[in-house]
């Protein structure tokens, strides 16, 4: 059992470390800033921002790939060495594909985008739907719904969305993303030189 001694040094230690954090409000801040602003410019370049994406992907796809080839060489049994072998060699041709024809490969994100909302939608609603004696089934059917609403509107379009749509999602998610750093800076900022414990 900790004496009050220990548990003071712990607090205390607690109350160092939360200070510690709380100092460095400004970077936070920076970096929210820095990210509303990469988002902004994502917005104003749809396609720039779409092609990028589509780059970084096929790069951490290529990565993949080659990391299970390796990791394939690594395999003592023949079924499981050809097993990851192909896994490998499939993922570094759909990452150099990305490279070689990102357009394509950006049809190909959007459409796996629409596909992937409308059966999650449909199996959050079906979800909602069986839990419907409990509280707070409403609002699983409301977010299926809107995912498989989004899901249509996004298949709809297809393909001529495709070279703006991933684009856009970048850009709101660095917006947002910068705003609730802003957020956090402000709070910490807030509660400088306050006890946590």
């Amino acid at each position: 059992m900790p004496t009050s001694f220990q548990q003071t040094d712990q607090s205390s230690n607690i109350n160092a470390l939360a200070e510690d954090v709380r100092s460095k409000w400004g970077w936070f801040l920076l970096l929210g800033v820095i990210l509303i602003m990469l988002g902004g410019v994502a917005l104003g370049n749809l396609l720039v921002a779409t092609l990028v994406t589509v780059y970084y992907i096929g790069a951490l796809i290529l990565v993949g790939g080659v990391v299970q080839i390796v990791h394939a060489f690594q395999v003592k049994e023949w079924g499981n060495f050809f097993i990851w072998l192909l896994s490998g060699v499939f993922y570094g041709l759909a990452g150099i594909f990305a490279f070689m024809n990102p357009v394509l490969a950006t049809e190909f994100l959007t459409l796996l985008l629409a596909v992937s909302l409308i059966v999650a939608g449909i199996f959050r609603m079906w979800a909602g739907f069986s839990a419907r004696p409990r509280a707070g089934w409403g609002w699983l059917v409301a977010a299926g719904l809107l995912a498989l609403i989004v899901g249509l509107v996004i298949a709809a379009r297809w393909p001529v969305n495709s070279l703006y749509l991933i684009g856009m999602i970048l850009a709101i998610e660095l917006i947002f993303e910068g705003w609730s750093f802003v957020a956090v800076a402000l709070a910490l900022r807030a509660r400088r030189g306050k006890q946590l414990v």
